[in-house]
């Protein structure tokens, strides 16, 4: 899908580690790490990640994003549990940190 949308396959690579990577630009790492902060039981949106996010997206944008990203976990626990099979389109690596921090 994301080739589909004219990523290459090195930033498709990259994507587990998107915060060091430099196929991400600034933008395109607060966005992601929104998402993580949305997404990963235990971590929460920061003050200081939101102030981020308003300094380089309009409010529109913010708004917008994070409905994608609403959205997308949404659907993500529909589908698990009614069943669904994963598309197996990416399977993220979760650190040992991250895995700890679900386990609690």
């Amino acid at each position: 899908m994301g080739s589909e949308l004219g990523l290459t396959n090195e930033k498709i690579e990259a994507l587990a580690e998107y915060a060091t990577s430099p196929f991400y630009s600034e933008e395109e790492r607060l966005a992601l790490e929104y998402a993580d902060c949305m997404t990963i039981t235990g971590r929460e949106v920061s003050d200081e990640l939101f102030q981020s996010l308003r300094r380089r997206y309009t409010d529109d944008a913010i708004v917008e994003l994070t409905a994608i990203i609403a959205w997308e976990n949404a659907s993500s626990k529909f589908n698990r549990a009614l069943r669904v099979p994963s598309q197996k389109l990416w399977k993220r690596e979760e650190s040992r940190k991250e895995a700890g921090q679900q386990r609690s």
